[in-house]
């Protein structure tokens, strides 16, 4: 085959820089694979392998295919073209979580113009307010954010710009009310929108038992980087999404522990202090 060919030749010219190559490729198609795996796009990888397995076959030059032989040549190519066409969620998904802060406590910590006194509090009500609905098999949708919500999101709820408290979320979430079947968008200790659509995951891994509530609170978190609180309707389970990943069954210990490290009151002690706001 031409490929292993010119591979030969090469390890005969300069064998350092062949050896190289053959470790950088190496790297690169791990990497690739190990990225998609994370991202839930495994049937991709076994797409993308098999497409670069036969490229390899139809260019070979002793089969003589000189048209689709040259094609198969940029096969790399063509299949990154493919995987975004036909795995568009996937995509977007991926690019999105490398564009996104990974470290959650550089993210949270200067984000707000409130003392960690007045971020302890709103988590209190965050809290009591998910476990007296859980009690009641009242359903929930949450979302803590650490960034600047995209306007179209928002713009499909009812802004509210008002200070959080348990009162305010059960009564938003009453059945009667009619913002209770959309999202609400929390930043520091205010709830800045209620009633907010989101994007539904496409997640195939996802329980079919879960419903569009639970799908919603996952793909808003695949999307960008904000913590899901979710409080099931049937079962009043408390989950908790983020990354695109759902974890069930929190107590409100757990949710406790959990939204602190989110804001990062575990790593800063000091209380009184105020934050300041991050510069755009």
């Amino acid at each position: 085959m031409w490929f292993f060919d010119k591979i030969y030749d090469k390890m005969l010219d300069k064998p350092w820089a062949c050896a190289l190559d053959i470790i950088l490729t190496a790297f690169l198609i791990y990497g690739l694979i190990v990225f998609l795996k994370k991202n839930n796009a495994g049937r991709l990888v076994f797409f993308m392998l098999g497409f670069v397995a036969l490229s390899f076959v139809l260019s070979a030059e002793f089969i003589g295919l000189t048209v689709i032989g040259s094609l198969m040549k940029y096969g790399i190519i063509i299949v990154l073209l493919l995987a975004v066409f036909l795995f568009p969620a996937e995509t977007k998904r991926g690019l999105l979580k490398l564009a996104s802060p990974r470290d959650t406590h550089e993210a949270y910590t200067t984000a707000y113009d409130v003392s960690d006194d007045e971020l302890h509090s709103a988590i209190n009500d965050i809290v009591r307010a998910a476990q007296n609905m859980s009690k009641k098999n009242v359903g929930a949708l949450i979302v803590i954010s650490t960034q600047n919500l995209p306007e179209h999101i928002i713009d499909s709820g009812t802004k509210l710009d008002a200070v959080l408290s348990c009162a305010l979320l059960e009564s938003i979430f009453n059945t009667k009310a009619p913002l209770h079947d959309g999202a609400v968008f929390v930043r520091g200790n205010r709830i800045v929108a209620a009633g907010c659509f989101l994007p539904l995951s496409q997640s195939n891994a996802i329980d079919k038992e879960l419903g569009t509530r639970h799908r919603a609170g996952i793909g808003v978190s695949e999307n960008y980087n904000v913590l899901t609180i979710i409080v099931s309707e049937e079962t009043g389970v408390i989950s908790i999404a983020q990354h695109g990943e759902l974890t069930r069954y929190f107590d409100s210990q757990m949710l406790t522990d959990k939204l602190e490290q989110t804001y990062g009151l575990q790593a800063t002690p000091e209380s009184g202090h105020r934050r300041r706001r991050k510069e755009n």
